[in-house]
């Protein structure tokens, strides 16, 4: 009889929400931290600290599958190429120059970059009932950063930081869809492990140059400690183990609805740690954003698995 413990699964859909917190916090802490740690030295530190916090329940699993690891080694690469560093460069640098509301906005298209990516590369199909999800709670989206006033939106402009943001957007994008390129012999985290490793390899150049070339900084202090010690365990180590579950049990097109999330959580964090009062366009927002995430989780249909290409 297999144990309590061993039985337990989550539920995919907790999974991809708690991630979602988790990107929010990051989200604020990157913009609350511009300027005092330089966006190559965040990513960077980031993912030394992800692999320290790694390492005691991974490095089993890399030892017990190096086989694997050396068989399937492009596919990782692959993986880390999109994933691990230039979506989080992308962010942080973006966020030097624009403000959070318009990152939310760019951040609310990543569900329509994974259906197109998804529909380029694999031929991945799109029902109706999922279409109408992604409307809805993408208008939920809207009605919250914009403060209920919709046709704010015509004033939108988009600037150098927002071009960023959306480039690191349509990593995202495509690091989720690719996802489905994971070798099944391998486990979650010791694939993560091995990207971050692979990410680090590929930051690296890119950080002695910002430091020595382009004014990097990375300030000591205790917030700023704080937050890359967060930012290395919870949106890169655990969200990532959490998404690359939840994608793989819900398909990369009902993942990506989750990515709304992000802004009922800012709302709802505004409301219990700075005393922002929730008002009608929040609670009207939030509404529409379950109600569309409920559309495009039942109107899911099963993304079938690819034979594996040539190593």
């Amino acid at each position: 009889m297999p144990s309590r413990a061993a039985s337990f699964h989550a539920s995919p859909y907790l999974l991809l929400s708690l991630t979602a917190f988790f990107w929010s916090l990051n989200w604020v802490i990157g913009r609350a931290i511009a300027g005092h740690v330089t966006p190559v030295a965040l990513t960077f530190v980031r993912w030394c600290v992800a692999i320290v916090a790694m390492l005691p329940f991974a490095w089993p699993l890399v030892r017990a599958h190096r086989a694997a690891i050396r068989r399937h080694w492009k596919r990782i690469v692959w993986l880390a190429a999109w994933g691990t560093g230039p979506y989080n460069v992308f962010a942080y640098y973006g966020l030097q120059y624009t403000s959070a509301t318009n990152g939310v906005i760019l951040n609310s298209a990543v569900p329509v970059f994974i259906i197109v990516f998804g529909w380029a590369v694999y031929r991945d199909r799109i029902t109706r009932v999922q279409a109408a999800g992604v409307a809805v709670s993408l208008v939920g989206v809207l009605a919250i950063v914009t403060h209920g006033d919709l046709p704010a939106l015509a004033r939108f402009t988009l600037n150098k930081g927002d071009l960023v943001v959306l480039a690191g957007m349509a990593c995202w994008a495509a690091y989720t869809v690719f996802l489905r390129m994971k070798p099944p012999e391998l486990p979650g985290l010791a694939l993560l492990f091995c990207c971050a490793c692979v990410g680090l390899v590929f930051l690296a150049p890119f950080f002695a140059a910002e430091m020595a070339f382009m004014g990097g900084r990375v300030e000591v202090t205790a917030a700023t400690v704080a937050a890359m010690v967060y930012v290395g365990i919870f949106p890169s180590f655990v969200g990532y183990v959490f998404w690359s579950r939840g994608v793989h049990e819900v398909g990369s097109n009902v993942a990506g609805i989750f990515m709304h999330l992000m802004p009922l959580f800012g709302a709802l964090l505004a409301w219990i740690f700075l005393g922002e009062r929730i008002q009608g366009f929040h609670v009207a927002g939030i509404g529409l954003i379950l109600a569309g995430i409920a559309l495009t989780a039942r109107g899911r249909r099963a993304v079938p698995v690819p034979e594996p290409g040539p190593e």
